[in-house]
């Protein structure tokens, strides 16, 4: 009788365990449904939001097809028909001229006469096409996006099924994006660890900090402009100095990004999280002060800045600068890219030898350059001519290798 008491006493308790979780079960399946509900309901929006940006985009292609097609055909169709009116013209007279009897003197001198005069009219300008057919750029336009977009889905999607983005895999991503183990939930099927040396680092700009006379265009392009664009009010924002920064933050591990230089005089960088955007042009440009270090390319030569000293730097030309940051080392390196080959530019980094006493760039380095790392940092970029024009460039895999097995 006791063992059955106590066998029916561990089914009680059993049973009351079972409803507990029972209980807690239930309420993980209504989380879930609603999760999955808001989120549905959310992407169904998205979709929707950027199924209109599409066909806004479209409609504004074609108009500005329709646009330029009316606008240049107007010149075109009145010179044809003033050429085609010449010609009749000269026949007409070519025939009369023909038709006169050879007796007939003064006729022929008539007809000879009419003939010349019109073959004497003044001619009407050339064409100018001016635009010279802009509108034959919208397919480039159109399939440059196309395939930007089709990237965008691709990358996404193996984002969303744990493959990583441009194929680095979900590690890579968690470091490169600044993110810690506590900025992912806790599935007990979701696995996430840090990689101490993991490179690839995705930039996005960030609308809040650019300056008046930056247009963005999405994300990932700026380019200087003359006139100003209304942005709304932002503590973020630089209002003495062409500047724009990324999102994104920087605080441990290694990251690396690639600039395409397009255009003008640009100066790519990084700064503190903390520093006044509101500061004068001298002090607030990057390079100028303490918190911020930047490659300029001057429109015939690189230069690094830091503390308001600068570094020469006697290297062609690159369309494509590769930057990394090491926060364990300590250092920044500046790369010119091409074909997936890397030539160091410069790098920021202490270095107590007897070289830097005589070098005053790098005497302010040795100095101050390690405190920089004790702050948060954010990617930045200085257009500093107009027109000055820099795109956010995709990651190429052979550098971040490299960079990887350093």
């Amino acid at each position: 009788q006791a063992q059955q008491a106590k066998f029916l006493s561990d089914v009680e308790n059993e049973l009351e365990e079972l409803a507990v979780t029972i209980t807690q079960a239930k309420k993980m399946v209504e989380l879930i449904k609603g999760a999955a509900s808001k989120e549905r309901e959310r992407v169904e929006k998205l979709f929707a939001e950027a199924s209109e940006v599409l066909a806004t985009f479209q409609k504004e292609v074609m108009g500005f097809i329709e646009d330029g097609e009316r606008s240049m055909l107007g010149e075109a169709e009145a010179d044809l028909r003033w050429k085609e009116e010449r010609r009749a013209k000269l026949a007409q007279c070519k025939q009369n001229l023909e038709n006169v009897p050879s007796t007939d003197t003064i006729y022929f001198l008539q007809e000879f006469q009419a003939l010349k005069v019109a073959m004497e009219e003044n001619l009407p300008p050339p064409l100018s096409f001016q635009k010279e057919l802009n509108f034959t750029k919208c397919t480039q336009a159109v399939g440059t996006m196309k395939d930007v977009l089709s990237t965008a889905c691709k990358n996404q999607w193996n984002h969303l099924q744990g493959k990583g983005i441009d194929g680095f895999n979900c590690q890579e991503m968690e470091e490169g994006l600044g993110l810690g183990r506590e900025d992912f939930p806790t599935f007990p099927s979701a696995h996430f660890s840090l990689l101490p040396h993991t490179v690839a680092f995705i930039i996005d700009l960030d609308s809040d900090t650019a300056d008046k006379f930056i247009q963005l265009f999405g994300t990932k392009g700026a380019k200087r402009v003359l006139c100003p664009i209304p942005y709304p009010e932002s503590p973020t924002r630089f209002i003495n100095c062409e500047q724009v920064l990324g999102l994104n933050l920087m605080n441990r591990g290694n990251y690396y990004w690639e600039v395409e230089l397009i255009d003008g005089w640009v100066s790519i960088g990084v700064i503190a999280e903390d520093f006044d955007p509101r500061e004068a042009y001298n002090h607030g440009r990057l390079g100028r002060n303490d918190r911020s270090c930047c490659l300029q390319w001057n429109g015939q030569n690189y230069v690094a800045w830091f503390g308001g000293f600068e570094c020469t730097i006697q290297q062609p030309f690159f369309h494509t600068i590769g930057v990394f940051l090491e926060y364990s080392e300590k250092a920044l390196t500046f790369y010119g890219v091409k074909d997936s080959k890397m030539t160091c530019l410069q790098q920021l980094k202490v270095s107590p030898s007897a070289k830097g006493k005589l070098d005053p760039f790098q005497n302010k380095i040795n100095r101050q350059f390690a405190s920089l790392f004790s702050c948060k940092l954010k990617p930045a970029f200085f257009l500093e001519s107009v027109d000055a024009h820099l795109q956010i460039g995709p990651l190429k895999r052979d550098c971040v290798s490299v960079l990887k097995r350093r």
